[in-house]
């Protein structure tokens, strides 16, 4: 940074204005505001100009493709090839002298992001526009101090991605697992044919109602916090987990089986432990029928068949107890091979949750970096860059 002294983005960069027919870059990728992800610097998804059929605006690899619409969703990615894109994407290309990897950090800069949307117009379709971000102020930077903020920042970035990868091939894991264990068992056994599917010839398709008894929540207390302290200790759960933090509760339970019953998350299971309050948009066990049944294999099998699917859609999304009793699940004969199971699979959640827990703190470090360099509150020149990614180094060029 230099001694104080600030530029606006519009030094930084200059708005490419080409609107191009789809018909004649046929051939070209083409990104819409599906394929940016808050956040992101990179794309995370592509579509087909040949697919296109209204006008478009044309990009170069390097250049920065901004969202304009709802600019509160921080959405902006570097391209990192030629093609086309919604109009709804501002395309900005980096002047000489300007390093395109910083230029696209900048934009995600949270004052700059508060900038924007203290621009925008439109009541149902809020837009920010190039002439309102092109005043955005930031401390002036150097070519070579603007490398090595990119560099930082992009370091981190690529680690978060690489953390949202393994999160993912976590899912396709344990989706491929469910799908093996429940229809083969561990045992090797022989096939039978039932009303859910293959399973092994041992094990026993059992009715929920024979296995659990369910009863519906209650009213969710009047005051929840965010935050779980020494003043409301007890999680509520909704039907999408945990909602917030209570200091009541009514279940005492070292495994309880809930199961979301209204909204956009009806059928959804969770497996929750302890003192807790449970809502009334939400079914749970009260009580286990079935010693021969583990709650934690019967939880997983729930998540695997996907109770969401049979949930009544007239009016607002449902599912009732007596949907729910009446569904059957596969039982292995012993407990042991039900732990066996869960164990198998509770392996692969705890790989997923550690990959989930790294990615939390390196966001948490990006936002902070992003914040520190941009600001010049941090130093680049203090920071050591020897490590940067070859993909980083490739992405500067």
């Amino acid at each position: 940074m230099t001694n104080g002294s600030t530029i606006r983005l519009a030094d930084l960069c200059d708005l490419v204005a080409e609107q191009v027919d789809p018909r004649d870059r046929s051939d070209d990728v083409y990104i819409g505001l599906e394929h940016v992800a808050s956040g992101r610097f990179l794309r995370v998804g592509e579509g087909k100009a040949a697919d296109m059929r209204s006008t478009k605006s044309a990009f170069q690899s390097g250049d920065v493709l901004y969202g304009k619409l709802r600019p509160y969703l921080d959405k902006a990615v570097l391209a990192e090839d030629a093609g086309i894109c919604t109009t709804e994407l501002l395309v900005l290309r980096a002047k000489e002298g300007v390093d395109p990897r910083f230029l696209v950090g900048v934009v995600h800069f949270p004052d700059f992001v508060e900038y924007a949307v203290s621009g925008i117009t439109g009541a149902h379709h809020p837009r920010t526009s190039w002439a309102h971000i092109r005043e955005f102020r930031l401390p002036a930077s150097v070519r070579s101090d603007q490398e090595k903020i990119a560099g930082l920042l992009w370091i981190v970035h690529d680690a978060i991605t690489a953390c949202e990868i393994l999160i993912e091939a976590g899912r396709d894991l344990k989706r491929a697992a469910m799908r093996k264990l429940f229809t083969h068992g561990l045992r090797g056994e022989a096939q039978k044919k039932t009303e859910i599917g293959s399973m092994p010839q041992s094990w026993e398709l059992t009715p929920c109602e024979q296995i659990f008894k369910l009863a519906s929540g209650k009213k969710r207390p009047s005051k929840l916090s965010n935050y779980q302290n020494d003043v409301n200790p007890y999680p509520v759960l909704g039907g999408n987990g945990v909602m917030g933090f209570s200091d009541q509760w009514y279940l005492d339970d070292p495994q309880a089986l809930i199961i979301g019953r209204v909204g956009e998350y009806c059928g959804v299971v969770h497996i929750a432990s302890g003192k807790l309050w449970v809502t009334d948009n939400a079914l749970y066990a009260k009580r286990w029928l079935n010693m021969k049944a583990n709650l934690l294999f019967v939880g997983s099998f729930l998540k695997y068949f996907n109770l969401n699917r049979f949930k009544r859609m007239a009016g607002q999304p449902l599912v009732t107890q007596g949907m729910i009793n009446e569904h059957r699940i596969p039982l292995p004969r012993t407990i042991a091979e039900q732990q066996e199971i869960v164990t198998i699979l509770d392996a692969i959640d705890r790989k997923i949750d550690l990959h989930r827990k790294k990615h939390a703190v390196l966001d948490d470090l990006f936002k902070a970096l992003l914040h520190k360099l941009m600001t010049g509150e941090t130093r680049a020149e203090a920071l050591d860059f020897s490590a940067l990614p070859a993909k980083s180094k490739n992405l500067a060029a």
